[in-house]
């Protein structure tokens, strides 16, 4: 398995036969290297959408025509990609499991806003906020998408036993360092622990410490470097 930080919250993680692409936002992002789309993207197999919020889905139909693969994503949020005819896309909800090329991923509740803040026309609906639980190659991986801390982790640790986890955690718009560390060591058995959603910006945490600092021993947090992979 490799997982790849493509900067914010971006992801791009290979497993089994999948190379998924995660909220994959690239054009403007501060943290993304001018030049290096196309190693980042090469032999993408999907495109995974959290939710439609600009910083996580504005180059999700671009890159889904660029690649020739389908953006999943919740109900709503594909059912506008595709009558806008922007990409072709496969919706499902929260509970629902696809396996894509051997890697079984799940959507999963998280708590944030979901407008389309894209398009120019001003904000308009987009379904809900989601996770995703990534199963393959005898992990779970744990991805939140942006939220706060929710009542739901704790089936949600049990249920699906993740023991790696990628945690939006700057704060601000999401929870910060000390409550995602609260939250992994309250519910979670996670062995390895990836922050993000941090230092793209200034009012974002710009470091993993205070993660760091709340977890007990034994859990190893990797603060990721864009375009440096993370195997495990």
């Amino acid at each position: 398995m490799q997982i790849t930080w493509l900067g914010h919250s971006g992801f791009r993680i290979e497993i089994e036969e999948a190379v998924l692409l995660v909220d994959p936002w690239l054009t403007g992002n501060p943290m993304f290297p001018v030049g290096r789309e196309d190693e980042a993207v090469a032999g993408a197999t999907h495109i995974l959408l959290t939710h439609a919020h600009g910083d996580h889905a504005s180059d999700a139909a671009r890159l889904a025509k660029k690649l020739g693969i389908k953006v999943h994503c919740i109900h709503e949020l594909s059912e506008w990609m595709e009558a806008n005819q922007l990409a072709e896309t496969v919706g499902f909800g929260k509970g629902g499991t696809l396996t894509l090329n051997g890697a079984k991923v799940t959507m999963v509740h998280a708590v944030h806003s979901a407008s389309i803040d894209f398009t120019g026309k001003g904000l308009l609906p987009a379904g809900d906020a989601a996770g995703f639980m990534i199963a393959g190659e005898g992990h779970t991986i744990y991805l939140s998408g942006d939220t706060d801390i929710m009542a739901d982790m704790a089936w949600m640790a049990e249920y699906h036993q993740p023991d790696i986890g990628i945690l939006s955690c700057g704060g601000h718009y999401t929870m910060d360092m000390e409550r995602a560390a609260w939250a992994a060591r309250k519910w979670f058995n996670f062995r390895w622990v990836i922050p993000c959603h941090y230092r793209t910006f200034g009012l974002l945490a710009q470091d993993a410490s205070v993660l760091k600092a709340g977890l007990p021993p034994g859990i190893e947090v990797i603060e990721p470097e864009v375009l440096d992979p993370i195997r495990i």
